[in-house]
């Protein structure tokens, strides 16, 4: 999501969906109240490093535990979101980015902390990108035409190694690029790929049944990077309803889930020559809405605006 992006394969697979909905769903149920009763409960990696990682930690410690965690997972940090209404994300978990500058992609949003743009309702947070207000910024090519958010938990939540979990229901149509990822936490030092960045989630708005999952690193980045499809049957959409996206990442392995359905495997024996596995060390969460972009191109006549992205939690689990 950082600088540039993965092109995706020509030939698309097709992954059926109905033993993970029903086993997501059988969790749903048997989770709703420990999900509830952890909402801003504060439960975060203690402000350890956590299976080897660095970082910051969250709100505080907490021994609850959610009972409708994935098998052989126990959760370790979670936001589920159910501030007040209107409310902004809670800052002890989130950092919201600010600006225009295209973001390494060319994208024609500029990134606000408003709460027309970012904001807590009904039990989710929603990430809106929108025209309104958008001429009182400044943008890499002139007054902005969209403005939307982008958050992320560097230097407040950093781990190395967990299943990453989050449900969504996204936005579409043509130029809108949500995304759910993860970036190397030593970005600052060695910049990008060298980092490294896990795409939980993109969706690309002019495929509405297509997500990507994909793995950037030094010399297997942009279009070299790698990638694969989760395709929804039967011609459905993402954005008609929310799904749970998901990697399971351990020591040299990074497995990509849509809905609790494997689809797409990574190890270092899958590195082109001369690239690096730089996924050994702490990474950070993102979440965002671009608008527009060297992948999906700019919105048309048919975007509809303002589109929101609405996250009903994110998870971390680690191994007991």
């Amino acid at each position: 999501m950082l600088v540039f992006s993965p092109r995706f394969p020509t030939t698309i697979p097709s992954h059926s969906p109905s033993l993970g909905r029903a086993l997501q769903g059988a969790r749903t149920a048997v989770g709703l109240v420990a999900a509830l009763a952890l909402s801003n409960a504060g439960c975060s990696d203690g402000g350890g490093s956590g299976n080897g990682g660095g970082g910051a930690g969250g709100s505080g410690t907490t021994s609850t535990t959610i009972t409708d965690a994935p098998p052989g997972w126990i959760l370790a940090w979670s936001d589920e979101f159910n501030g007040a209404d209107g409310s902004a994300p809670d800052p002890v978990r989130w950092t919201a980015a600010l600006g225009g500058d295209g973001w390494g992609n060319e994208e024609r949003q500029y990134y606000t902390d408003d709460p027309a743009n970012v904001r807590i309702e009904g039990g989710a947070l929603v990430i809106t990108a929108t025209k309104e207000g958008a001429g009182a910024h400044s943008c890499w090519y002139g007054t902005c035409l969209y403005t939307s958010a982008r958050l992320y938990t560097k230097g407040k939540l950093e781990r190395r190694h967990g299943r990453f979990e989050a449900r969504i229901q996204v936005p579409s149509g043509q130029g809108m690029w949500p995304a759910f990822w993860l970036l190397g936490s030593n970005i600052d030092l060695v910049g990008w790929p060298g980092c490294g960045e896990i795409d939980i989630m993109e969706h690309v708005g002019s495929e509405p049944g297509i997500v990507h999952g994909t793995l950037h690193g030094p010399g297997y980045s942009a279009g070299a990077s790698l990638t694969d499809l989760y395709t929804l049957p039967d011609g459905q959409a993402f954005k008609d309803e929310s799904h749970v996206f998901a990697v399971e990442w351990e020591a040299n392995v990074v497995r990509f889930y849509v809905d609790d359905t494997l689809y797409h495997t990574r190890t270092p024996a899958d590195l082109p020559a001369g690239g690096q596995w730089v996924f050994e060390q702490p990474f950070y969460i993102l979440l965002n809405v671009a608008v527009g972009g060297k992948w999906p191109g700019d919105p048309d006549a048919s975007t509809v605006f303002p589109q929101s992205m609405k996250v009903d939690y994110v998870r971390l689990y680690e191994r007991p």
